[in-house]
């Protein structure tokens, strides 16, 4: 009977990066809501602020020294309703049920995809992530789906937009979570490292745009940021540089 023994949480649970996590999930489940009654505006921005929290919860655990493997979990059921089933939600009610059965199919392979990229990352070694991903991250991409909405409210209009260039975003996002093309993670940074004046320069820059325009500032950096790597990946396979091993041959079923 001990070999199934239900283990206890001996030494509890750490409060403030799961706390976190928690308040991510309020936004998505918020998101949901706001999706039911209409407001697609106010659910993109909770998505918004979903992956602020998500953000937050990883940053704050590794401060502290309070990460562990229930921190780890939880965090990754919270992205996987927070960044997969809110956002692809979102897209559906807002523009892809015009397409019908091939209109849910998309935010299907949006949800699964991201499902997918998840189960890989959580077998991934530390080492292995922290100077690049593998495939767009999820928040990267329930981001701009968001950030999408919100440009369309603000400055688009629904009706300006064909609402098949909104379907094409959601089967290139989901490819783009699956797919071996390295994308920067960001670890590496230190902002307490001393950098040169130029860079201090640009980082200040960067919070003003945030603070004046931050929807065309996050839809412009969520384009860069996306296309870039699939653009510089299939340019060093066409002048035939090799990249590391693709993490899928390193996957057992």
């Amino acid at each position: 009977m001990n070999k199934f023994k239900v283990r206890r949480f001996e030494k509890g649970i750490y409060i403030l990066p799961n706390l976190l996590t928690t308040a991510s999930v309020f936004c998505s489940f918020y998101a949901m809501v706001s999706i039911i009654n209409g407001k697609y505006y106010y659910a993109a921005i909770s998505i918004i602020v979903a992956i602020i929290f998500d953000g937050l919860d990883g940053k704050i655990a590794r401060l502290t020294n309070s990460t562990s493997n229930f921190g780890l979990q939880l965090d990754s059921l919270a992205d996987a309703v927070s960044f997969g089933v809110a956002p692809a939600l979102l897209i559906y009610a807002y523009t892809l049920h015009n397409y019908g059965r091939l209109g849910w199919l998309a935010a299907f392979l949006f949800v699964i995809c991201g499902l997918l990229r998840l189960a890989r990352f959580n077998i991934q070694e530390e080492t292995d992530v922290k100077k690049n991903f593998t495939g767009l991250p999820i928040p990267g991409a329930a981001g701009f789906i968001a950030i999408t909405v919100i440009m369309t409210e603000d400055y688009f209009g629904l009706e300006n937009i064909p609402h098949l260039l909104y379907l094409f975003m959601v089967y290139a996002l989901a490819i783009l979570m699956v797919s071996n093309i390295p994308y920067t993670s960001f670890k590496g940074l230190k902002l307490s490292n001393r950098r040169t004046f130029h860079v201090f320069l640009i980082i200040i820059l960067i919070i003003y745009l945030i603070a004046v325009i931050p929807q065309i500032f996050l839809f412009l950096f969520g384009i860069y940021y996306i296309f870039t790597s699939p653009f510089l990946w299939g340019y060093k396979k066409l002048k035939g540089e090799s990249d590391e091993e693709p993490l899928d041959k390193n996957i057992e079923l």
